[in-house]
């Protein structure tokens, strides 16, 4: 389906890890990226585990909560962790979906790979992730 790449690529470009890449850059992470059908109820991110995908939700809904108490509802087109495909850290929430969902998931591994083989797309998004840490240490209380 040749719209469906288009797409991949577009809600791609919304994040902001990936703001400084060119259309080919953009469309290798979406190759790069899988379209995944998600039940009602089920733990995307658990606050505290390690975390080894991104996400872009694509349809659907899901609930982000820190310590047993909801933070934000997220949908069509919203983002999680990004940070985990750069850092090794623990999750700083945890994401549910409240209805049947679907996303696009990039895994750690993957985004690796793509990066050793082009390390102009790595400095931009490296670059990217420097200025969201500068940015969350201007404003502590923006946390993703």
């Amino acid at each position: 389906m040749p719209g469906r790449r288009d797409a991949k690529v577009e809600l791609i470009s919304r994040v902001p890890l990936f703001e400084r890449c060119s259309k080919r850059e953009l469309a290798a992470i979406a190759a790069i990226a899988d379209q995944v059908e998600l039940r009602e109820g089920k733990v995307l991110a658990r606050e505290g585990g390690l975390g080894r995908e991104f996400f872009i939700l694509t349809g659907g809904s899901a609930e982000v909560s820190r310590a047993g108490r909801r933070i934000a509802t997220l949908g069509e087109g919203d983002f999680f962790g990004e940070i985990a495909l750069i850092a090794k850290v623990p999750r700083t929430a945890s994401v549910k979906t409240v209805s049947p969902a679907s996303a696009l998931v990039v895994s750690a591994r993957d985004f690796w790979t793509l990066l050793d083989a082009a390390p102009r797309t790595r400095q931009k998004i490296l670059q990217a992730v420097a200025e969201r840490l500068a940015l969350l240490e201007a404003e502590p209380s923006v946390q993703r």
